[in-house]
């Protein structure tokens, strides 16, 4: 299922993971990433990706080397229809197109071309009864009609009960018997509403994956912060793969994100994705231009301050050994992102040193002191710390600069 093609230019991570605590990463072999941005994502409130938006994120997705790439929900449009097909036929992962377990929706994922049709029913008391006004043998009817249809047209079947972790469960396993034996090839498990918790979705991803054997895909939300947790528990509790969307955008408070997710498997469990993460930053910041939801600076992975030091203890640590106060398995470059040593009123002389030097300016001890004082001062009344700021102060203070050769020569 995985694409076949290699991406000889990514480079392994060679980073001894830390003695401690948490010094086991035995808990995941491996991983594949479904990304859901162009559809899940997309639904996010305000948010609208038009044609060349879609094209050009898949693109880059594929080169990353995502496992999956949810293109969209084809009969939703015509121009729906066409961004999925086109999708599909210029990329080289696996595109996914989504349909309801109606038959115009099914045939619509299969005319545009798709390698893997996802379809989907609700499957709990309250979605059943007031969202699709129909019985659970309903439900597992069509579940099961889909799932054939797919099959029969020689395509790979993804089958989601949605709002699995609000269903009951014996009719869960009902629905999942239903469609193993139809043929699906994977089951996801969805968090529609958010409110799994790590140690119960672990145990129900447990029970489903010894129920079948189809391979099993997580989905989860971000309604109380625990997309990027469920998303993981749900890897070592035996899923295959687990659905995820770029600065976790979707509906709601959005899905697992993307960056947190991989960073994670690569990192905390030393799990080679085969995802380029150098590009993750970049794709970060084309998803927030594109679907204009800010990044929070705090985000993880990809917020500017993932990789920002202030406070002089942090800084002064940082200067001497990164890893002193960063997690040390994951670097800004692993992301294609950089540290920054941000100037302000919790400065230490050593953040003043480092950037004055990395300005060829030559300052004695007590300039430093001086400068950081001034720093410290100015920082304190909310302003914002320049390296113009910076080096207005040193001019002030009458710091040395290195020359520059070609000075000298003229």
């Amino acid at each position: 299922m995985q694409c076949p093609i290699q991406r000889a230019r990514r480079l392994r991570r060679r980073i001894e993971f830390f003695q401690g605590t948490l010094n086991s990463t035995s808990e995941v072999h491996e991983a594949r990433i479904f990304d859901t941005t162009l559809r899940d994502g997309e639904q996010s409130p305000r948010t609208s990706f038009s044609y060349e938006d879609k094209r050009e994120i898949a693109a880059v997705l594929d080169d990353m080397g995502t496992h999956v790439i949810e293109a969209g929900f084809p009969v939703n449009s015509d121009a729906e229809f066409e961004a999925v097909r086109d999708i599909a036929e210029s990329t080289s992962t696996t595109t996914c197109g989504l349909a309801r377990v109606v038959e115009k929706d099914v045939e619509a994922a299969l005319d545009s071309g798709v390698e893997l049709v996802h379809v989907f029913v609700s499957t709990s008391d309250v979605q059943l009864e007031d969202s699709m006004h129909a019985t659970r043998e309903q439900a597992v009817e069509r579940a099961v009609q889909s799932v054939e249809r797919v099959k029969d047209a020689g395509v790979e079947c993804m089958f989601s009960p949605m709002d699995a972790t609000r269903t009951d469960e014996a009719f869960l396993m009902e629905v999942v018997d239903a469609v193993s034996e139809a043929g699906t090839d994977w089951i996801n498990i969805p968090d529609t509403c958010g409110v799994a918790t790590p140690g119960r979705f672990r145990d129900m991803i447990a029970k489903v994956v010894d129920r079948t054997d189809a391979d099993i895909d997580v989905h989860t939300h971000d309604d109380f912060g625990l997309a990027a947790a469920n998303a993981l528990s749900g890897f070592e509790a035996g899923a295959s793969q687990a659905q995820v969307s770029v600065n976790g955008i979707g509906e709601r408070a959005g899905n697992a994100a993307y960056e947190e997710v991989v960073m994670a498997l690569e990192s905390l469990y030393d799990v080679d994705t085969g995802i380029d993460t150098t590009r993750i930053t970049e794709i970060s910041r084309i998803i927030e231009g594109k679907s204009d939801i800010p990044v929070p600076a705090n985000k993880p992975v990809v917020g500017r301050n993932a990789f920002s030091h202030e406070s002089g203890i942090h800084a002064a640590g940082v200067i001497e050994n990164s890893d002193t106060f960063e997690p040390g398995v994951m670097t800004p470059e692993m992301v294609g992102a950089s540290r920054e040593l941000v100037l302000g009123k919790h400065t230490g002389q050593h953040s003043v040193r480092e950037r004055l030097v990395e300005a060829s300016y030559e300052p004695t001890d007590e300039e430093v002191r001086e400068i950081t004082r001034r720093v410290k001062e100015f920082g304190a009344d909310d302003n914002r710390v320049t390296m113009e700021v910076l080096e207005e102060f040193a001019q002030d203070v009458g710091v040395d600069r290195e020359v520059e050769e070609e000075e000298v020569r003229a």
